[in-house]
């Protein structure tokens, strides 16, 4: 199946969190390879927006959080006056699919696993991602082939596809806090309970493995996690700076842009280190679906670090996650060590 030409606009829809947006990034640029002209149209959620302005792939964007205010009747106009020839539902949800068919979209691309998909999308692709071995940015690819784009590439090379290009230079206040003498370090210790952690215990002990004198360490969280990390945050040394709930989106990716190292759980900051290009290191459970194999980063510079073993001794209880803490402070250590001192 080739390409259709007559695609000139396609709404990508995936109203969901950073990481899996991130993730959806490279579709978006292999659409761009495949149908140059074609204006690729974003469906994604308020909190994503500053993530999707990044992307050099993408034309427009649409708040999902404001179309599903209005009433059918007025939501389905308003996709109506995208004048969009096709929307992948990357993100299945059952009010927009119901949503698009209503407005008249042409081409309506769905999985066959969502029921709601039969009766509301015309292009079904037999795609399970519980089940699947493919990484989460593949499964997000194989939508690709309703519309004749078949060929996926290999995961090593998919990063070249995230084109998130389009960041903003980091204001002067917050550039003051980058030392250029150093190599910068992110520990983003949090993950919003949508990841197993690593321990603050290892955190601390990872801080204490990076000599002063060349690492320049800060802490980032979110309003939340701020309060969770306060009092973990007061027993490190003063040399590490606090940003926990300092940073809007933007900055924060600014902020990440202009560091070295990030280090995290599964979640939104380490896709965003990735995609910047940064030095990522991702600490994962050996546990499907959690595992590396799905969800880790995708950048030239990242790498996912997780138990070499199948585990599901501790899957329902995360807060006691063995294989996470079995990861030393001195392994972690010893891959931030390795890159070459500024």
């Amino acid at each position: 199946m080739s390409t259709s030409p007559s695609i000139k606009r396609i709404i990508i829809s995936r109203p969901d969190a950073i990481g899996d947006v991130l993730l959806t990034l490279p579709m978006c640029g292999l659409i761009k390879k495949q149908l140059p002209s074609c204006k690729v149209i974003f469906l994604g959620k308020t909190y994503t927006k500053d993530i999707i302005a990044c992307c050099e792939h993408i034309d427009e964007f649409i708040n999902a959080d404001d179309l599903l205010k209005l009433n059918d009747a007025g939501a389905a106009q308003q996709l109506q006056a995208i004048n969009a020839d096709c929307i992948i539902h990357v993100f299945p949800n059952k009010r927009i699919a119901k949503l698009a068919k209503q407005a008249g979209i042409k081409l309506r691309i769905g999985t066959t696993n969502r029921l709601f998909h039969w009766t509301t999308v015309n292009k079904l692709i037999p795609l399970s991602r519980k089940n699947s071995d493919l990484h989460e940015s593949q499964l997000n690819c194989k939508l690709l082939q309703g519309i004749g784009i078949s060929d996926v590439p290999d995961l090593s090379e998919l990063y070249k596809y995230i084109g998130f290009t389009k960041i903003k230079s980091l204001a002067p206040a917050l550039e003051e806090l980058i030392d250029k003498n150093k190599i910068n370090v992110i520990l983003h210790p949090k993950s919003n309970a949508s990841a197993r952690e690593w321990s603050l215990e290892r955190y601390k002990q990872l801080i204490n493995l990076l000599p002063g004198n060349k690492y320049k360490i800060f802490i980032s969280g979110s309003d939340k996690e701020k309060v969770l990390l306060a009092d973990w945050i007061k027993t490190l040394t003063p040399e590490v700076i606090d940003i926990t709930g300092k940073l809007s989106l933007a900055e924060f990716i600014s902020f990440i842009n202009s560091t070295d190292v990030l280090v995290a759980a599964s979640t939104g900051p380490l896709h965003i280190a990735s995609a910047c290009g940064i030095r990522a290191i991702g600490i994962y459970p050996p546990i499907k679906p959690m595992h590396p194999g799905r969800w880790k980063p995708i950048g030239k510079n990242a790498l996912a670090v997780s138990e070499n073993k199948t585990c599901n001794s501790c899957k329902n209880n995360p807060q006691k996650c063995f294989c996470m803490n079995s990861i030393s402070a001195q392994q972690i250590a010893g891959i931030i060590l390795s890159k070459p001192a500024l």
